[in-house]
């Protein structure tokens, strides 16, 4: 805290000296101007400005108006010039035949008028392009409906594009090379968002995204999980009167999808209904895997294991909505959404050698279906009430969420002769994740000007897990199961986690470009947990204090410096919990811990955003220190079983840097890209020898994604992502790359699109190489995966639509505190399809 002081008076030094400097400086000229709704007459806050020479598509300088829709641009000579003014919602504006004759003076163009995109979706012909990412205060915003790359796919192949984050091939998600995130959709959580990050994203449709926000340091509203920060995934509404119904559809070589989605809006009532399923299929690849373990006298034995994978997915996702505005100033939302899932994975020939000395003493073949099923509901009911006073509310959050998910596995294993079956061994695992959450929330804005924001209220998270385990043994290829009588594999558990907080945020700006915002959170979390064959389990209780601060000053031209800091806690979820023994691949071995403590993790952050001749530049460098850490550990049992469970053991540190642009290069082809460079440090704390462990190295990714226009309404996208090798406490995870090519055409004034994508297809297959040391096992596998994919997708929207008043904001619940990342109890580590 003292460093973060200390860099804060800095950072305010730095402003003032500024500040006196051009006091005492001639004023230069300035183009100033208010950008206004032309619906409602209110300020348009935050939008951006950027100024072109008359007849060049180069920008020169450019501004982001302040919350009241206010801004002013410096640094340009005299001449003639045009302006461009836009912002999320709202259809390009162009100021044309701007003389400014002296280097000094302003330049009023005074109240700027902005449509709403559904008030002339025919009319207007916009120009430029849309951007496709924004810099706000506290977030980076993707916006992902100006994307046609992702059409067809899911949640996940939007967020491989999104500045900041990282998508393996498996689905799993981190931001700045952390899997301990929170991702909300809509504000709101979903039970199997809290069970399984990576089931969640599945189910959403890339189609029905608008935009996805990157929180990397939330105010003390937010829950205090997530430790590397919040991924709020907003989906696309409907705010017009009249009655509209839209038609996605697509296939390709590894899947197909097909969406349908309606909504009507009537008066003061609101309606929308939607279904989106999508099916995968053709999914083939291929493991390799070698481990050395090497025994207290310094004995090694080598075993070599291979197979080959298929996988295949069903996924679906509906919903229902209904909003209802009682009047001026009550507004009621309620929403139902329903999940389904059902993955089905092989492992063919799956051929396993032990040798010692070289010499081959054993193998074994086996074949292994998993399967993984699952449904969710999520059902909410708020309630909004805003005042004469703007920006005033207070509102009323309420949430059920519940996800049922059955796992299984059936391993067969072969006789000596590799064609009679001897046995089979199955693992049932039947699971529930339940929470009820309520939530008061009150925003009161202080002051004459309203440049004081007031932020407080309370939350109460009740949240029921319950996990059924049995593993069942039968002999040949029809004898009947018979269960396996150990508390160990065959048991229930039961866990109950209740969570009460209490918040308050205090915002204010001051010396006009100044604004700070600080804020305190307190959360109290009681545990009880049991297992009904009498193992007993005892969690105490806990409160958590949980600091947060974020600063900024607004430069000229539109610059910006931010400065944050925040404390976050990281509970560990049913993943990490689950007793279960996951055991598909007989020799790696895995099994949550039931008494996990959470996670703490302290961010510091410090950033700054600039134009430069058509080009928005972002650069980000932040340090996060996490004690109590949650890592696997890997230890070597009887008959060279590599067993994993999970510990809060040593400390995790990282210290990087993000950077991206987004660049203009003319009103037909723009490109975006960035990095993301940091160093992890890793240690466990352990001083035992064989225990001990620690790594550090440095982890890079990278994306780049751009848009040409063409005549008659095409376009070509172009994506590409690709991440290095990341560190890991014991070993590391190789790198890959993916890529997409898209063109698209919009028709029948662009109420329909058709469009025809490549992915990947420059090679055969994606390889990912892994390994795992410690001073008892050395571990390196192989994975491979065909992900080669070509494909088509056409959406058509019909109904007609008009500009109704501007809704009210909607407030919805939030959970964001468990740690639901990319490993946990009943997950296999291999990486197996």
């Amino acid at each position: 805290m003292k460093n973060l002081f200390s860099l804060l008076i800095l950072f305010a030094a730095i402003g003032f000296n500024q500040t006196f400097a051009q006091q005492n400086q001639e004023q230069p000229a300035r183009i100033i101007g208010v950008a206004k709704d032309a619906k409602s007459g209110e300020p348009v806050g935050y939008a951006t400005a950027v100024l072109y020479r008359k007849g060049s598509d180069v920008s020169l300088a450019g501004a982001v108006a302040d919350g009241e829709g206010k801004f002013f641009i410096t640094g340009f000579d005299p001449g003639e010039y045009s302006l461009q003014l836009t912002f999320i919602g709202f259809e390009t504006l162009v100021v044309d035949n701007i003389s400014v004759k002296s280097n000094t003076g302003d330049i009023n163009l005074g109240n700027l008028s902005m449509s709403d995109e559904g008030l002339a979706l025919e009319e207007v012909t916009v120009q430029g392009q849309r951007q496709l990412i924004e810099e706000r205060v506290d977030r980076t915003i993707y916006k992902a409906e100006n994307d046609r790359t992702t059409a067809g796919g899911d949640a996940t192949d939007v967020l491989r594009r999104v500045p900041m984050l990282s998508v393996d091939l498996d689905g799993n998600v981190s931001m700045r090379g952390s899997s301990n995130i929170t991702v909300l959709i809509d504000n709101r959580p979903s039970a199997i968002a809290a069970s399984s990050i990576t089931d969640a994203l599945k189910q959403i449709p890339a189609d029905q995204i608008k935009e996805v926000e990157v929180i990397t340091s939330p105010s003390a509203r937010f829950d205090a999980e997530g430790t590397s920060g919040v991924i709020n995934i907003v989906t696309k509404k409907n705010n017009l009167q009249g009655v509209t119904m839209s038609i996605n559809s697509g296939a390709g070589l590894r899947g197909s999808n097909l969406g349908l989605n309606g909504s009507a809006r009537i008066g003061k009532f609101g309606f929308s209904l939607g279904g989106f399923g999508r099916s995968g299929y053709n999914i083939l690849g291929r493991f390799d895997n070698e481990q050395q373990l090497i025994d207290p006298s310094g004995n090694t034995t080598t075993i070599l294991q291979s197979a080959d994978t298929e996988r295949r997915d069903l996924f679906g996702r509906y919903n229902f909505g209904v909003d209802y505005e009682i009047d001026k100033f009550n507004f009621i939302t309620g929403a139902v959404n329903f999940g389904i899932r059902n993955s089905n994975n092989w492992q063919n020939d799956f051929l396993t050698q032990n040798f010692v000395g070289g010499n081959l003493i054993r193998e074994a073949l086996r074949e292994t279906n998993s399967k993984d099923q699952s449904n969710s509901i999520d059902v909410s009911l708020n309630y909004t009430k805003t005042y004469e006073k703007k920006g005033k509310e207070a509102s009323l959050l309420t949430l059920y969420s519940r996800n049922n998910r059955e796992n299984n596995f059936v391993n067969t294993l072969f006789n000596e002769d590799f064609q009679t079956i001897d046995s089979r061994l199955r693992n049932d695992n039947p699971s529930r994740n339940e929470e009820f959450t309520v939530q008061l929330d009150f925003v009161n804005p202080l002051g004459d000007k309203g440049n004081q924001i007031l932020e407080y209220g309370a939350k109460n998270i009740l949240r029921k897990a319950y996990s059924d385990f049995a593993y069942f043994q039968a002999e040949g290829a029809d004898g009947p199961y018979v269960e396996l009588q150990d508390p160990s594999l065959s048991n229930e558990f039961s866990y109950d986690q209740n969570v009460t907080a209490g918040y308050l945020s205090y915002t204010f700006s001051f010396l006009k470009n100044y604004t700070l915002k600080p804020g305190l959170r307190y959360e109290y979390t009681t545990i009880s947990a049991d297992f009904a064959n009498e193992l007993e389990v005892d969690i105490p209780s806990y409160g958590t204090l949980v600091p947060s601060v974020n600063a900024s000053r607004k430069l000229k031209n539109g610059n910006m410096i931010k400065a944050a800091y925040n404390r976050r806690i990281q509970r560990p979820s049913l993943r990490f919990l689950n007793p279960n023994i996951e055991a598909s691949n007989p020799l790696q071995i895995s099994q949550g811990n039931p008494i996990l403590d959470p996670e703490l993790t302290d961010n510091y952050e410090l950033g700054y955003s600039t134009f430069i001749k058509g080009t928005m530049l972002n650069f980000t460098g932040f340090y996060r220190n996490t004690t109590g850490s949650i890592q696997a550990v890997r230890t070597v049992q009887d008959d060279d079983i590599i067993y994993t469970t999970y510990e809060n053991i040593g400390q995790e540190q990282a210290l990087g840097t993000n950077i991206f642009a987004n660049v203009s290069i003319s009103n037909k082809f723009s490109l975006n890209g960035g990095f993301d460079l940091y160093y992890a440090m890793l240690d466990n704390g352990l001083t035992d020898p064989l225990f001990a462990a620690s790594n550090q190295g440095w982890v890079v990714s990278g994306r780049m994604f751009g848009n040409y226009s063409l005549p008659k309404d095409w376009q070509i996208q172009l994506f590409t992502f690709a991440r290095g090798r990341r560190v890991q406490l014991q070993g590391s995870s190789g790198g890959f790359a993916a890529y997409g090519l898209n063109f698209n055409k919009q028709f029948n004034e662009k109420r329909g699109s058709i469009g025809f994508g490549a992915e990947n297809f420059l090679a055969k297959e994606f390889i990912i190489r892994n390994e795992t040391i410690t001073p008892t096992i050395v571990q390196n596998s192989t994975s491979a995966l065909r992900n080669m994919n070509f494909k088509i997708n056409f959406s058509y929207r019909i109904g007609k639509l008009s500009m109704n008043d501007r809704p009210r904001r909607r407030r919805s619940v939030s959970n964001d505190d468990l740690k639901g990342g990319e490993e946990g109890g009943g997950e296999m580590i291999q990486n197996n399809r």
